[in-house]
């Protein structure tokens, strides 16, 4: 027996064993064998199924039944028929839902708490005090949105049939953060669990049945990849929403490419996690613990790469180190346990093989000295600290998904944000820094949608979470959050937009063929590239013909080369997205004025163009000019909110702009629709590469010349012209492209969507629909706004 006085010598923890007996006898109650949950009932646990093993013991806890297309089909049958009634509850009464389904979570907590470790391998600490009550967060937050939806959000009305998949390392956290503002938006639900976890959220079943959660709203199909295909693929589903790697987003990118499903995606992430000289050296090498060892690195925003600055890099490994040699790994359902197991065999062998290949580059492994004597019998990894990293190495490009940090040091605060922006993932960052003029400039440097200052791995229900590049696009939690499960209520009576005739050949006319009014003196077009005219590099050019079908100019034929020497002038302007607000808004009003002087000239080429009645085209070119005031007023106003998460915490969440956005303009409006895309975009201080409509370019091209007398800078629009679609797949499978509007053909949004996968690009494709663009409901509002930011959070402590 363990005497006080020993204990006080070594400060060692005793054992501290969590009951796991009331888990069990529910697993005996279900005789150890899952079916699915469809329609509000659960299916026998018949045909093909896997085994879940406990990965701290090896013991098999369950046999899971895999869903096939039958299974699949059946789920997105239940779920539509659900959603009929469903979507057509008052906000009061789908609240009442959530709240129910909230309190239910808290009810059995400690069930689920003790489930999820035995499923997932985590400590029962982790799922006791994050996880549990985060779920409950939850539901309980988006009861609020399910309530405050017409409000909120006027216009909109919910997607529908929600496809969801889910990863293995929060299983019932990652099913809480998707099915909660699914229901509150007044969608229903077609969920997979990971094949690795898929036990809680087959208890969750269970609670949604316990509150009166009607039959089909929530459905829950078991299996692997092929099931999540099915899903994913499903004809019946409006929105998918997947968690997990980016390599398989990307492959969900390209196979819902067309279908006309809304996508959201959050994926990998290599997050840095910045120590400056002045840091809190204990407080770091604490937050390294929270950042890298919390749920044994399997986090996708894991701090997961330390950069530090040199003058301390040495004091802070040695703490470091010291800190890892009192690690405590073993049991998860210990609650004196810091790190418990990787989830299986498999993901165990792919963290082995990574930091073998560490080794093999030459970069320096320490474990703890105890690291040779974890017991064999689960999947325990040793946490595992590797210095000496180059910035080049896999150790710090490729995410590892488990317990082990790779570090590299800085000198000057410049080669800090370089370092941490070499990345193709923006997931998340970690700054420590007692000097917040350093940590809050180094949070808006830094290309991540979360940002934690002397903090890491905090979440709330209320601040979105979500990447930049390729960590995914799309947000999940708070306001943000419920924008992925809504969608515009005109748009589910739209029309097909007129299909677009193919463009004439580049070659010279006929000499007999018809000319049309003005056009015997000849008018030399170009590009507008950096705000210059350029010549394309094609050298070709393309008739353009009035409504008459006569001829009136020709247009550059713009090619691959066009679209490079466009991106770099795009990047070069990067001066537009540092300024203010403000400053943009005086640019766009001083637009706005020019555009207006010369709306005689503009509205005759209007006439000429599309055959519109002399007001009809005026009506066009004034709305036009009111369009450029509408986002020069929201330039400095669409700027994001603060949010108090936690009590001593704040976090600000930023609209931060894309950077370089493509927009492929319609065929309709020509004049109209090229400013109602192109305004909201660099009102947001994005800089374009902009294609206008095909046939009609010129008054898109006459543009430039305003754009040129009112302080516009160059390079922050620039027009492409030529063949939309041709254009729009050089665009879209350029890396140096952040996001991509595409308002063309259902085939051309398909395009777009599918090679967009490359670096997995934002695209909002309008999947070949037609838009009233004189309409303020359907030209101009918040849709367009919110389509030309990205969101990050920044999150910092006060008062301690």
């Amino acid at each position: 027996m363990n005497q006080i006085q020993d204990i006080l010598k070594t400060m060692d923890y005793g054992p501290a064993p969590e009951e796991d007996a009331i888990v069990r006898d529910w697993l005996k109650r279900h005789k150890g064998r899952f079916g699915h949950f469809i329609g509000g009932k659960f299916t026998a646990a018949g045909g093909e199924t896997f085994g879940v093993p406990n990965p701290a013991t090896g013991e098999t806890l369950a046999e899971v039944a895999i869903a096939g297309k039958k299974e699949v089909d059946a789920a997105v049958k239940a779920a539509t028929g659900a959603f009929a009634s469903w979507s057509k509850l008052s906000g009061n009464q789908r609240a009442r839902h959530l709240y129910a389904i909230a309190r239910q979570v808290q009810k059995h907590a400690r069930f689920l708490a003790v489930l999820e470790t035995m499923d997932n391998g985590k400590p029962i600490r982790e799922t006791r005090d994050i996880d549990i009550p985060l779920v409950a967060r939850h539901f309980y937050h988006h009861a609020g949105w399910a309530e405050l939806r017409d409000e909120a959000f006027p216009g909109h009305v919910p997607a529908g049939v929600c496809g969801q998949i889910i990863p293995w390392n929060f299983p019932l956290l990652m099913l809480a953060w998707k099915i909660a503002p699914a229901l509150a938006a007044g969608c229903t639900v077609v969920l997979k669990p990971a094949e690795h976890t898929p036990l809680t959220a087959l208890a969750f079943a269970e609670i949604c049945k316990e509150a009166g959660l009607p039959a089909g709203v929530v459905n829950i199909v078991n299996g692997g990849g092929e099931t999540g295909a099915l899903i994913a693929g499903h004809e019946g589903i409006a929105k998918l929403a997947f968690t997990g790697s980016t390599e398989v987003g990307r492959i969900l990118r390209k196979q819902t490419a067309g279908s006309g499903k809304k996508l959201s995606l959050e994926l990998g992430g290599k997050s840095p996690f910045i120590v400056y000289a002045d840091a809190d050296l204990d407080a770091a090498v604490e937050g390294v613990v929270d950042a890298i060892w919390f749920n044994q690195g399997e986090v996708c925003c894991a701090g997961s790469r330390a950069i530090v600055q040199e003058g301390v890099a040495e004091r802070f490994y040695a703490k470091l180190r010291a800190r890892m040699e009192k690690l405590r790994v073993g049991d998860p359902l210990d609650k004196s346990t810091d790190v418990g197991a990787v989830v299986a065999k498999v993901q165990m062998e792919q963290i082995a093989a990574r930091v073998k290949d560490g080794v093999a580059e030459g970069a320096a492994m320490f474990q703890p000295s105890w690291a040779s004597k974890l017991s064999t019998k689960g999947c325990f990894y040793p946490p595992t600290l590797f210095t000496d990293v180059m910035p080049a190495s896999k150790l710090a490009q490729e995410e590892i998904f488990g317990p082990v940090l790779v570090s590299m040091t800085f000198r000057t605060p410049g080669e800090a944000i370089q370092l941490a922006n070499n990345s193709r993932y923006g997931l998340a960052a970690s700054i420590w820094s007692q000097n917040l003029d350093t940590a809050f400039d180094a949070a808006r440097r830094l290309k991540a949608g979360v940002v934690w200052i002397n903090s890491t791995n905090l979440f709330d229900a209320a601040i979105p979470f979500g990447g930049y590049k390729e960590s995914g696009f799309g947000r999940e939690g708070g306001k943000e959050g419920m924008h992925e499960y809504l969608v515009p209520g005109w748009l589910k009576t739209a029309k097909p937009a007129a299909i677009a005739k193919p463009l004439p050949a580049a070659a010279p006319l006929d000499a007999d063929e018809e000319r049309g009014e003005g056009a015997s003196l000849d008018r030399t077009v170009k590009l507008y590239i950096g705000g210059k005219q350029a010549r394309p590099d094609s050298g070709y050019s393309y008739p353009v013909h009035d409504h008459a079908g006569k001829f009136v100019t020709e247009a550059p034929l713009g090619n691959r080369k066009d679209i490079r020497n466009a991106v770099e002038a795009a990047h070069k302007a990067d001066g537009w997205s540092g300024m203010t607000g403000h400053a943009r808004a005086q640019v766009l009003y001083f637009l706005a004025e020019n555009l207006e002087l010369r709306a005689g000239e503009f509205a005759r080429r209007l006439v000429q163009a599309t055959g519109a009645s002399a007001a009809k085209a005026s009506r066009e070119v004034d709305a036009t000019v009111a369009r450029v005031m509408y986002y020069a007023a929201w330039a400095d106003k669409y700027d994001g909110a603060a949010r108090a998460p936690q009590a001593r915490m704040l976090s600000v969440v930023l609209n931060e702009p894309w950077d370089v956005m493509a927009i492929s303009c319609p065929d309709e409006a020509p004049l109209l629709s090229f400013v109602s895309l192109v305004a909201p975009a660099i009102a947001m201080g994005n800089r374009v590469v902009v294609t206008p409509s095909p046939r009609q370019p010129l008054a898109a091209l006459d543009l430039y010349q305003v754009f040129d007398t009112s302080d516009v800078p160059g390079g922050v629009v620039n027009i492409v012209t030529g063949d939309r679609d041709q254009l729009a797949g050089v665009l879209a499978k350029h890396d140096d492209v952040a996001a991509h509007w595409y308002f063309g053909s259902k085939e051309g949004s398909a395009l777009v969507e599918k090679e967009s996968g490359g670096n997995l690009k934002a695209v909002w494709a309008n999947q070949g629909l037609a838009r009233d663009w004189l309409d303020p409901a359907q030209g101009q509002g918040e849709e367009f706004l919110f389509h030309a930011v990205r969101h990050k959070a920044i999150w910092t402590p006060f008062g301690v």
